[in-house]
């Protein structure tokens, strides 16, 4: 099958996270299968754009600022729309990585009009929503996109219980994000590291992570944490926390997302303190080369994580994060073994062989006869 993957923003300090992960990684597992896949979008902050990420084709156009002080959202890039536009009859299906923005839903709103099967993933990115733009472009676009799809894939129970609020009954189909096979990592540093590897967003909450960096480093004073990602708002704060706090803390920036597991192989324990968290890939990268994980009870992976005895989940308060991170810093060799079983679980259940084969089956479902 001949495939297009549309996703909102692809940059070379992976600020848009998880979703481009997903697209590519899935990408990649189809093509592996022997599908023709292309994946489409937006981009800003390279001097030359690629044209493969991860040996997955990539056509990337100028991202543009729309609606400016709206993140995200307000990107657009026409371009994109009309070359998907002009290029429809060189696919079978789209997959779109579909979020409140302004660059996949033109996208979508073409594909739709086009009457060419497509598939939507929103990632948890829609939802009930207060914010003033939500209402317009739901009743403009987003409701007919959801109810016109494929198929609707959702990562979790809540996640479907959102889209419904939004669009009603649509045709949802379950889908996890898997992730390659990656190699064992070895073992973790001496002295210990702890590593927060995400965007510096308030929803991820690095505040909280350096709050109990700093309440551990009386215990642990050689113990190393470190903030891995770009700015997304809570830069100047994590850099005045950093300051203030006695602990061995450090703020690296952004990486690119290709680098993501060799940084996680150089730490011991990976923490992603996050609220309203859907699924998140780096949990995952980090499981999948056995790193022992901290989330918290807000995270779509809590379960997983409790049921593989894979690290710890805690509240989402900084004396509930204190006590995780303390249980595994404290017993190297409960360490070793949560590593040991997230990457187990991960190697049995979230290949992404699995998912591809999931995933060609609805395809060719929505084809015509």
């Amino acid at each position: 099958m001949r495939i297009l993957s549309v996703v909102t923003l692809i940059s070379p300090d992976g600020a848009y996270g998880g979703p481009v992960r997903v697209a590519v990684n899935q990408a990649r597992a189809l093509i592996e299968a022997g599908h023709q896949v292309t994946v489409a979008a937006a981009t800003r902050g390279f001097i030359d754009p690629p044209t493969a990420i991860d040996q997955v084709p990539v056509r990337l156009f100028p991202a543009r600022t729309i609606l400016p002080g709206t993140g995200f959202a307000g990107l657009g890039a026409p371009a994109l729309t009309r070359w998907v536009r002009d290029h429809l009859a060189d696919f079978d299906v789209v997959h779109l990585h579909l979020a409140r923005d302004l660059v996949t839903l033109p996208v979508a709103a073409a594909v739709r009009r086009a009457g060419l099967p497509y598939f939507v993933q929103s990632h948890g990115m829609i939802d009930p929503s207060r914010n003033p733009l939500a209402g317009p472009l739901d009743a403009l676009v987003t409701r007919r996109v959801l109810r016109d799809a494929a198929a609707v894939f959702h990562l979790t129970n809540h996640e479907r219980d959102q889209l419904r609020l939004v669009a009603g009954e649509l045709r949802f189909v379950p889908l996890a994000n898997g992730v390659p096979e990656a190699a064992q990592a070895p073992a973790g540093p001496t002295p210990a590291e702890v590593l927060y590897l995400a965007r510096l967003a308030p929803r991820k909450r690095p505040l909280e992570f350096i709050a109990a960096a700093s309440a551990l480093t009386a215990r642990f004073p050689d113990t190393r944490f470190r903030l891995v990602g770009p700015d997304e708002g809570e830069g100047p704060a994590v850099r005045a926390a950093i300051e203030a706090s006695a602990a061995d803390l450090d703020w690296e920036g952004p990486l690119a997302p290709e680098h993501s597991l060799a940084r996680m192989a150089q730490a011991s324990i990976y923490v992603l303190p996050s609220v309203a968290e859907p699924y998140p890939m780096s949990v995952l990268e980090a499981l999948s080369i056995g790193r022992p994980v901290v989330i918290t009870s807000q995270c779509g992976l809590a379960d997983f994580v409790r049921d593989h005895q894979a690290g710890r989940v805690c509240e989402p308060d900084v004396e509930s994060l204190v006590q995780a991170i303390t249980e595994l810093l404290s017993d190297p060799q409960l360490a070793e073994e949560c590593g040991r079983n997230g990457r187990r679980a991960v190697q049995t259940e979230l290949t992404m062989t699995a998912i591809a084969d999931r995933l060609a089956a609805q395809y060719r479902a929505a084809l015509p006869a």
